[in-house]
């Protein structure tokens, strides 16, 4: 049975028995959230720099977008100052189950709520968004095929006018044999959030690459207990592919986002305090137990920081009042 490849992701990750209704993601690869609580802290700054931009409004909203067991949200509103977590409403957005010890305190919804006042963060979820995959032919783009038990491909049709105007802007395939994921779903998702974003800042983290810089055959790929495995989109894997995330940004501008700032996780984390430092030398014999704290901390903030890992992930901040402009602050505001 030939399927395109969207249809294909939409079924093996969330379709009767697909991969994110059955598995947890931290028991198949490594995240931010999952290699440290840091993550959660520097999550719980940028919150509180957005609780002050907006005035520190009377309910203030934390929505993780693909929360999979809320294990971000949740350290964030258990280590929030009494004064702020009296005020959030959290909302866990993902089409799994609750975990069995999910903090009542925390919302669960297979969507983001359609008024936001505050945070949205969407960490490792627009990688997950089923697209299509195409392939530049003798005649022009041809959409992959694929085979969901085996993983083999061939090419099918034309894709949409739709898409190949994607492809055109975000995408571009110069050459014979040269392939795009056509992230356009990926954009009515991301605008989706944006849209809903009455006040406040919606940030997505993902593996992502500039349009000058797309790789030539694509980056799909499968995740397997920890270890990267060939995409065969039947259920047993995560199916993943990395995101044009300037061409997110252009699709929540056209949603009402007011600035917009691309960058990376190692500068956006480093603003909000991550730093990596070693604690130093001088405390060895003052506080021992403390010196050894402090390194592991540093270890954990050096990992989230990493430009060869994490830190290289892609940040994509966008404001939709004046208030958060800028935000991460210091970074280079898109183009």
């Amino acid at each position: 049975m030939w399927v395109t490849w969207r249809e294909a992701m939409e079924r093996a990750l969330y379709g009767e028995r697909g991969f994110y209704l059955r598995e947890r993601p931290r028991g198949h690869f490594r995240t931010s959230v999952s290699a440290s609580e840091v993550f959660a802290g520097a999550v719980l700054r940028l919150l509180g720099a957005v609780d002050a931009a907006l005035g520190r409004p009377a309910a203030l909203d934390l929505v993780d977008v693909g929360s999979g067991d809320g294990a971000l949200v949740t350290r964030v509103l258990r280590t929030a100052e009494p004064s702020l977590a009296a005020r959030l409403r959290v909302t866990a957005v993902d089409l799994a189950p609750p975990p069995p010890d999910a903090d009542p305190a925390i919302k669960w919804a297979a969507e983001a709520p359609e008024h936001v006042t505050g945070l949205v963060i969407a960490n490792e979820w627009l990688d997950n968004v089923p697209l299509d995959v195409a392939e530049q032919g003798p005649d022009g783009p041809r959409l992959v095929l694929v085979d969901p038990r085996t993983g083999a491909e061939r090419l099918g049709d034309r894709p949409q006018e739709r898409d190949l105007a994607w492809l055109d802007r975000w995408w571009p395939l110069p050459t014979a044999g040269r392939r795009a994921e056509i992230g356009r779903p990926r954009d009515e998702a991301w605008a989706t959030v944006v849209g809903r974003l009455s006040r406040g800042l919606a940030v997505a983290v993902d593996y992502a690459h500039p349009v000058d810089d797309r790789p030539e055959f694509g980056t799909l790929t499968g995740y397997r207990a920890g270890a990267g495995v060939a995409p065969v989109p039947d259920g047993s894997c995560d199916i993943t592919a990395h995101v044009a995330l300037d061409a997110c940004a252009a699709a929540g501008e056209r949603a009402g986002a007011v600035s917009t700032t691309l960058t990376t996780q190692r500068h956006a984390l480093r603003s909000l305090g991550i730093t990596g430092a070693r604690p130093s030398l001088g405390t060895v014999d003052a506080d021992p137990a403390a010196y050894l704290r402090g390194l592991t901390r540093a270890s954990r903030e050096a990992e989230l920081i990493d430009p060869a890992g994490l830190g290289g992930f892609g940040w994509l901040a966008q404001a939709t009042c004046r208030s958060l402009a800028g935000w991460p602050p210091g970074a280079t505001p898109a183009s």
